[in-house]
């Protein structure tokens, strides 16, 4: 049974799939703190092969107008994330 906030990032990652979603993202989707974004992901989830992180460079420009680069961590489903019945998992 998934608890309030993991159902809430669940929803958000399967409205958002196929798009890169930091934890920052999914935070700011959701209204909850990155924090919660990362515990949530990484113990009812990742954990459990629902999700993904993949590291990816990420361009942006700074505030001198130069082009900088930084390294993020991009979260997505797996197959067996988008298509788990997790409401299934209730009436066990």
């Amino acid at each position: 049974m998934l608890k309030p906030n993991s159902k809430l990032v669940l929803d958000f990652l399967r409205a958002n799939d196929g798009k890169n979603m930091t934890a920052a993202d999914i935070a700011e989707g959701t209204g909850l703190e990155v924090k919660q974004v990362n515990g949530i992901v990484t113990s009812a989830f990742q954990k459990k092969g629902y999700t993904i992180r993949t590291e990816a460079e990420k361009e942006y420009t700074k505030e001198d107008g130069t082009v900088g680069h930084k390294t993020v961590k991009y979260i997505s489903l797996t197959d067996e994330g988008r298509t788990h019945d997790f409401d299934a998992e209730d009436a066990e």
